[in-house]
């Protein structure tokens, strides 16, 4: 669990970096959709890395960030995927 809060925490903190907001900027941009957060509970959420998808999305709304790039969870994913198998019909199916 603790490398999928690493990478959400990176991911977010990322994208505040990109575009030089602070986590105060942060209060007070989600001050301004009703969502009333302080610093430092700003700060110990995204130093967990174990906040609500709610947050996160709120917080990337915020920030204007329109689109994320999860790539490198790309090959983490593909072992969950269904393998590429064919299934046989049975005889009654047409």
């Amino acid at each position: 669990m603790d490398n999928w809060n690493n990478k959400v925490k990176r991911l977010l903190k990322s994208e505040l970096v990109k575009r030089g907001i602070s986590n105060t900027d942060l209060v007070l941009l989600l001050k301004e959709i009703d969502v009333h957060e302080t610093k430092a509970s700003i700060d110990s959420k995204i130093s967990r890395g174990s906040f609500s998808a709610c947050f996160f999305l709120q917080c990337l709304s915020v920030i204007g960030c329109n689109k994320i790039e999860i790539e490198e969870f790309e090959n983490i994913l593909a072992f969950a995927a269904e393998p590429n198998v064919e299934y046989k019909k049975s005889s009654h199916e047409k």
